[in-house]
């Protein structure tokens, strides 16, 4: 019995070839933040209709459009210039993250009618047997609520000292690679928490319990103006002040062999530990959402590291693209020599 020989395989298409250089392109941080995206304008088109909804549900939609058209057109190599591709790469990737949460303010009154803060006092009570910011009233004096409220400000150049010099200056594949996915996962998965465990906080939901009211000063009517005019309001669980600087102490205790984190990591460590006091201190969170945004810290610095080798392995044996693309200069024109 003879058998016919087995067809040869079916020659991509130009087109087919594209598409698989760029699914091969795409990184882990690439899938995770316009999966992300997609995820929030899918919640967005589910959610009751409403002036807010339809509000967050077109910038959310913006938001998503910009981001995966940046990553296509820098993965595809459609945008190639060393200076634009890399540059409008990063802030497409960090910026968009970042830039969600400040919309979510229309979408999480429009997507939560009720909110979860008496079940997370509850969990305190039961697992920890006291509630921080109660327990902190009877510390608030005009200095300890400007101390506090310094520190809690502090979060946002925190995480600028360590964000723009990183992302926009950083060459190293691996140091911006861990650094930037554990932000990122840590950001990603903040927001989508906050839509599954609405809550506003202890300020709101135990106002009658507290004894003292938080006196005003310079710092305290900083920190309340930001949150009015920023906040989204229901962004408790997990307590990303907390998580955010928390992955920035680990991270450079990890990296602490190098500068500058030799240096930074402990100022980062102290001003960690303050920052954490204040989210309770100024009655923003319960202690569950400053344990589950540690844990969360903990387990986005994890991931990082073991996904960042990963995909640096994988890029380098399939001859891929850097993880985040690098800045290239042009080489200089060589001058033509002259006839003899």
């Amino acid at each position: 019995m003879t058998t016919s020989p087995a067809s040869p395989p079916t020659p991509l298409t130009p087109r087919d070839g594209r598409l698989v250089r760029l699914l091969r392109e795409l990184s882990v941080h690439d899938w995770v933040v316009v999966g992300y995206l997609g995820v929030v304008v899918a919640v967005a088109s589910l959610t009751p209709s409403s002036p807010s909804q339809a509000k967050a549900l077109r910038h959310f939609a913006v938001l998503f459009a910009v981001v995966t058209t940046v990553v296509v057109l820098v993965r595809s190599k459609l945008l190639r210039h060393g200076l634009v591709a890399p540059l409008t790469y990063r802030l497409a990737i960090y910026a968009g993250v970042q830039l969600s949460y400040f919309l979510l303010g229309d979408l999480l009154p429009a997507l939560n009618p009720t909110t979860l803060d008496h079940p997370l006092w509850r969990l305190d009570l039961r697992w920890f047997g006291v509630e921080p910011a109660l327990w902190l009233d009877r510390t608030v004096s005009p200095l300890t609520t400007e101390w506090f409220a310094f520190f809690y400000f502090c979060y946002f150049f925190l995480l600028g000292l360590y964000v723009l010099p990183l992302l926009l200056l950083s060459r190293s594949s691996r140091l911006l690679g861990e650094f930037s996915l554990g932000l990122i996962l840590v950001f990603c998965i903040g927001h989508t928490l906050y839509m599954l465990v609405p809550g506003f906080g202890p300020y709101h939901a135990l106002a009658s319990e507290f004894t003292h009211a938080l006196p005003q000063g310079v710092w305290h009517d900083v920190v309340m103006q930001t949150v009015t005019s920023g906040g989204s309001m229901l962004d408790i669980f997990p307590s990303l002040h907390t998580a955010g600087p928390s992955f920035l102490t680990l991270f450079s205790l990890r990296h602490r062999d190098a500068a500058p984190y030799r240096q930074a990591w402990p100022i980062t460590a102290f001003c960690t530990v303050n920052i954490i006091v204040a989210t309770m201190f100024l009655r923003w969170h319960y202690v569950i959402d400053v344990v589950v945004g540690l844990a969360l810290a903990t387990a986005a610095l994890a991931a990082s590291t073991r996904l960042t080798r990963v995909e640096l392995l994988r890029r380098a044996r399939l001859g891929l693209s850097p993880v985040w693309p690098d800045y290239q200069r042009r080489p200089r024109a060589v001058p033509a020599q002259g006839r003899g």
